[in-house]
């Protein structure tokens, strides 16, 4: 809903911010990475991610792309939450996760408050081939492509087809080549489905 906030910079912790844009004050949960490039400003740019859930509605921030792709891909993992999501970009730099998850660094990403053996097992399974394809720092095509994946998955869901096996054909899909657009997927998906 929201995708970035622009306004000075009211008030921040290592967790959270306050920004105001025109009047209104927008409190941001941050992760320490995001924290330590808006400390010194005034003025700043927040891309945001929005989270409804039935007792708040949060907002969440990030300095950079690469961070809210990251954070996107780890909160459609099950069992992890945003705010687990946001512990683990605090430990490690965005280049770090990802280095972790592709060379299956088990211990690194146990090592991160919270995160326990079965959890690290599953962000290494669901993100490895995902994250292997691209350069550590390319992490904006993964956000296009979970992006295309999620728009195409909506469409299916919209023509009738079940959202769990609609899933698995985009996942197959996608695992041949992650650069297909929405379209294409839909047009793949609809053959195989």
């Amino acid at each position: 809903m929201y995708e970035f906030l622009e306004g000075n910079l009211v008030f921040i912790t290592p967790s959270y911010l306050v920004i105001d844009c025109n009047g209104v004050g927008y409190r941001i949960e941050i992760s320490l990475s995001s924290y330590t490039i808006f400390k010194n400003q005034t003025k700043a740019k927040v891309l945001t991610h929005f989270i409804v859930r039935e007792d708040a509605h949060l907002l969440f921030g990030f300095a950079t792309e690469e961070e809210r792709s990251l954070f996107r891909l780890l909160i459609s993992i099950s069992g992890i939450g945003a705010n687990t999501a946001r512990m683990m970009l605090s430990s490690l730099s965005s280049d770090e996760l990802i280095q972790a998850i592709v060379s299956e660094n088990l211990a690194t990403i146990k090592g991160i408050k919270g995160i326990g053996l079965k959890t690290a097992q599953r962000v290494i399974i669901e993100l490895k081939d995902q994250l292997g394809k691209i350069e550590t720092s390319g992490v904006s095509s993964i956000s296009e492509s979970h992006q295309n994946k999620q728009e195409a998955l909506l469409a299916l869901q919209t023509l009738g087809f079940n959202k769990i096996l609609a899933e698995k054909a985009l996942d197959k899909i996608l695992a041949n080549d992650i650069s297909l657009n929405c379209e294409s997927l839909i047009k793949q998906a609809l053959k195989t489905l």
